[in-house]
């Protein structure tokens, strides 16, 4: 029997949801800062600082690390002296508590060393910061550039989509549902998956795990990536006993942003998926060379290629790239995890 999971309803756009649609970054968007050890040291005289900066920068230029500023107000207020420099980045090989002289970091005499006070270790931001919460932990160590990608911030606080676009990822994750339920009637693994056009808000395919049925490999992003591809007059197996894997038949009318000389789209190009689960590698990468647009998935998997592992939808390597978000009807998703975990635990006893 089905965990008791109540479904939520399609609504007329409302202020808010019980679930959030929350953004799966990049690996390096995702990470906490990163610190490099630096020696720094106090200006003792601001009106020098403008040469100290030009001439300290000429030895030791900062051009791996382009988003530091190379000086900061100074942290304390009872501070006597009313800056601070970057002076260079810090020999590891050295003890944490032997900190080199001016004279040491500067033998030549290149510098004068005038208007400098003695030097100090200290961490600063190590990378550039990709996101407004990176820039903010960023900004305790040491002041840095900020190019802000207006998209992820929205995408971060939650104001990305409007409450109307929430009503419409709810519709088509609840199809996903269902379709998952269906092929769990059937004794398959319940994921379920749907295929959109946003341009047009139509559902282009729905469809569910097979893998137990047809081929090994028909996890339900694939079924549903075939299924666009018979929509599009190609496709590789036959759903005819499968009824919830259904796709609508597309014309040369029909949306897409990037189109052969036929006038349909390269398989999903400009479409979203909506998924249950997060999705394996393979899917991962099959959703690379299907060209999506989006991926909304509704929960984690343990060996997900998103969000859990890998991040592949953001791998610079690859000759495609796609957006993806999480969350959308999580606790619905969650219960079709549990049926799955029931379903395996009952085939263990028997």
């Amino acid at each position: 029997m089905e965990p008791d999971c109540k479904r939520q309803k399609m609504a007329e756009p409302c202020n808010s949801y019980p679930w959030e649609v929350l953004p799966v970054l990049s690996e390096r968007e995702s990470q906490k800062v990163t610190l490099l050890p630096v020696y720094a040291a106090p200006v003792l005289d601001k009106k020098e600082a403008c040469r100290l900066v030009k001439d300290v920068s000429a030895v030791y230029p900062l051009s791996d690390h382009p988003h530091l500023k190379r000086v900061r107000a100074c942290p304390s207020v009872d501070s006597p002296h009313p800056l601070e420099m970057i002076l260079c980045p810090a020999s590891l090989k050295r003890e944490q508590d032997d900190v080199p002289s001016l004279t040491e970091l500067f033998p030549d005499g290149r510098v004068v060393l005038c208007g400098l006070g003695e030097p100090f270790l200290t961490q600063v931001p190590a990378s550039p910061p990709l996101t407004r919460p990176q820039y903010e932990e960023a900004v305790l160590h040491w002041p840095v550039s900020f190019h802000e990608n207006k998209r992820i911030s929205q995408a971060i606080d939650g104001s990305l989509f409007t409450d109307s676009q929430k009503a419409a990822m709810q519709n088509h994750m609840e199809l996903a549902i269902q379709a998952a339920k269906q092929g769990a009637r059937l004794g398959l693994k319940p994921v379920g998956a749907v295929v959109v056009d946003p341009a047009s808000g139509k559902v282009l395919a729905a469809g569910h795990d097979c893998r137990d049925g047809l081929n090994p490999l028909l996890h339900a992003t694939m079924v549903c990536i075939d299924l666009v591809a018979h929509a599009q007059g190609g496709g590789a197996y036959s759903y005819k006993d499968y009824p919830a894997c259904t796709f609508l038949q597309l014309d040369s009318s029909s949306g897409g942003s990037s189109s052969f000389s036929d006038g349909l789209p390269y398989i999903c190009t400009g479409y979203d998926m909506y998924l249950t689960r997060e999705p394996c590698v393979m899917c991962a990468m099959a959703l690379v060379h299907s060209r999506i647009e989006r991926v909304f998935y509704g929960v984690p998997s343990p060996h997900g290629a998103l969000g859990t592992e890998y991040h592949i939808h953001s791998r610079k390597d690859l000759n495609h790239r796609y957006e993806v978000f999480r969350g959308v009807l999580e606790d619905q998703c969650r219960c079709l995890v549990k049926i799955s975990a029931l379903k395996e635990s009952a085939r263990e006893t028997d």
